[in-house]
């Protein structure tokens, strides 16, 4: 007889198969591992899985008509700037072009780097480099958090060479730095700069990178979105910055100076002048140099792209270089994804389905405010605002109706090369942003295209996006049961209406604004259950690493309430909850390499697929009812060690 109890996620390894394992001891693997034993990972990507087969789905028809469109076998289609995608595919993937022209369009960039002779220099030239190069620092432009009416200007530092900050403390660390270093010297060499110089400008920026990792946030500090809010006036700000002209810089970077800053990062603003400073300047035009470079190659010829394949190919174990249609296809996506998400939503959404769908919304918000209602450690003064949040909330189903004003800013030259056009539309992009600083906020903006397999809850908005490409089996079809709709894409639904709850969440009100709703009881009581959602991921082992649950917090709080939300709609109607726990474990069927799980694990504030199915379903009676679970079993958790917060 088993003696297994208490096991946080059941018993095996999810990254293992076992074709023999039961759900009352592995839900994932009992749905998953037929699948998971045949499937392989395509030698150009990191991962197969239910959202990677839906990601080339899409691909293959857009690529296609992409193709189409620009050989003229179709016309182009009534959709406003879609020319300029497609001009800028036709642009990056002419490679007879980009082969010919190897570093040429970068030298006059990268001997402005090159040449920057001393701090002063670097000073007075900040906002020119910055149209195409990555200062030690960072503005933009964003809805006040607690008042989102407003915009406010928004101070931040770098990115680290390394995933993460916790990176560094890494066994692989050192090996992964000097891939890097490798990589770089190479690509500098290529461009025409001397070896030995190449090798210097790389070390001085190890050095100044090694700085900011101690300085900078990790994910899990970034995890904390409201901790980001730290209001400084300007004269406060101005003055931890005494080296650098900061001033200067903001005076011609934007229209006018405002009263304030939100400083997104103090730790960093506390260590910025020990950083940025003339001591310094050797570092930080190193560092410059050698992120240039990287991020530059991407643009080139295919030898600039094949020469910058090695460090990625170390994070993320991809085995062999995206192929130049697919690059050619993510670069127009990149530059104009709410155009093309707008074609394929009207392209491929049906209105049945959109309409399916906004019902199960509607169906979800009554089942979420009954489970408000019924909650039995809320206060009902607590309870009556989470239920005008609640009934606040805004939903973007599909794609927009209109498309941002930035992609009839944008522009694409077809004389020009790749890398040009890019850095022209970076430039245009970055003052379109910094010029909102004076314009009220645009509710109507939507954070994700309609062509992206995502969803996602906009706490400053109290709004939730659903785009079309997500709408599609198994997480939705018309033709599959309600219940496993509700395993699916009910699931999903539920899960970005938590979000206006999790621990993130819960601090913004019906308006988006940053404010507190909560008695004093009430919000002790919550952040109580938030620590044992902590505490019930904390430190689970997947694969070559273990997550971090306070890091991932947040998306935990709102997969467990997306469950219990999705089996209570299915409850209502007579449902089949076998199917729906099955078609549950079926939509976050994944297979990963190690290397990619690493990154993850280290950068995401998600947990990664295969462990968001167990203990969300270990937390639900409904499950043990309709599996049988019993004590003895790896899937069971005693009723006092389940999580259930909504």
């Amino acid at each position: 007889m088993k003696t297994i109890a208490k096991i946080r996620g059941g018993v095996g390894d999810l990254t293992k198969p076992d074709i023999s394992a039961r759900p009352q001891d592995n839900l994932y693997l009992a749905v998953n591992s037929k699948w998971q034993k045949d499937a392989k990972i395509p030698a150009d990507r990191t991962e197969i899985g239910v959202n990677t087969d839906i990601d080339m789905k899409i691909e293959k028809k857009l690529m296609h008509d992409f193709d189409q469109i620009a050989s003229g076998k179709e016309k182009m289609p009534d959709v406003k700037d879609f020319d300029k995608a497609i001009k800028l595919y036709q642009i990056a993937k002419n490679f007879k072009k980009r082969d010919q022209d190897g570093a040429e369009p970068i030298k006059t960039d990268l001997n402005k780097l090159i040449a920057l002779k001393d701090f002063a220099e670097f000073n007075k030239e900040a906002v020119k480099i910055d149209e195409f190069a990555g200062l030690p620092f960072g503005f933009d432009v964003e809805a006040d958090m607690k008042n989102t009416k407003v915009h406010v200007l928004e101070f931040g530092g770098p990115g680290t060479f390394l995933p993460d900050t916790t990176s560094y403390q890494q066994d692989d660390a050192k090996k992964l730095l000097e891939i890097l270093k490798k990589q770089t010297i190479k690509l500098l060499t290529m461009a025409g700069v001397d070896e030995a110089k190449a090798e210097n400008y790389v070390d001085q920026a190890l050095k100044f990178d090694a700085k900011l990792a101690k300085v900078v946030k990790s994910t899990e500090e970034w995890a904390d979105y409201p901790a980001a809010y730290n209001p400084y006036s300007m004269s406060d700000f101005l003055a931890k910055l005494k080296s650098f002209d900061m001033k200067g810089f903001l005076e011609e970077l934007i229209p006018q100076l405002p009263d304030r800053v939100i400083v997104l990062e103090p730790r960093f603003l506390d260590h910025a002048e020990e950083l940025i400073n003339a001591d310094n300047f050797e570092e930080i035009k190193g560092w410059m140099i050698t992120k240039f470079i990287n991020g530059a190659a991407g643009s080139l010829s295919q030898e600039f792209r094949e020469a910058a394949f090695p460090f990625s190919q170390a994070l993320s174990g991809q085995g062999e270089l995206t192929p130049q249609d697919r690059h050619a296809y993510y670069t127009a996506n990149g530059s104009f994804d709410e155009v093309i998400g707008i074609y394929y939503g009207k392209k491929y959404f049906g209105e049945k389905a959109k309409a399916d769908v906004t019902d199960m919304i509607h169906r979800m918000i009554k089942v979420y405010e009954e489970r408000i209602q019924d909650n039995d450690w809320l206060s009902d003064e607590t309870k009556k605002k989470a239920i005008v949040k609640l009934r606040a909330l805004v939903f973007k189903i599909g794609y927009p109706d209109k498309i941002e004003k930035i992609y009839d800013l944008l522009q694409v030259d077809p004389q020009k090369s790749l890398y040009e056009n890019e850095k022209a539309m970076g430039k245009t992009l970055e003052k379109y942003s910094l010029s909102k600083l004076t314009e009220p906020v645009d509710r109507s903006v939507w954070l994700m295209p309609g062509n992206l397999n995502n969803a996602c809850y906009d706490p400053q908005r109290n709004d939730i996006t659903f785009p079309a490409a997500i709408l599609q089996k198994p997480f939705y079809d018309l033709h599959q049961s309600r219940s496993q709709n509700y395993g699916g894409i009910g699931a999903t639904i539920a899960h970005e209406i938590s979000h206006a709850f999790d621990n993130n969440g819960a601090k913004f009100d019906e308006f988006g604004n940053m404010k507190n709703w909560w008695t004093d009881a009430d919000f002790k009581e919550f952040n109580k259950r938030t620590q044992a959602a902590i505490d019930i991921y904390d430190g689970l082992q997947y694969g070559p690493a273990k997550l971090n649950g306070k890091q991932i917090v947040s998306e935990n709080i709102a997969d467990l309430g997306g469950l219990t939300c999705a089996i209570q709609a299915n409850k209502a109607e007579g449902g089949n909850m076998k199917e729906l726990f099955e078609n549950y474990a079926r939509s976050w069927a994944q297979k990963q390499r190690p290397e990619a799980i690493k990154t993850e694990i280290a950068t995401d504030v998600h947990a990664p697929q295969p462990t968001r199915v167990n203990i969300p379903s270990q937390c639900q009676d409904e499950f043990y009812e309709a599996f049988d679970v019993k004590k003895t079993d790896g899937m069971w958790l005693d009723p006092d060690k389940r999580v259930t917060i909504w």
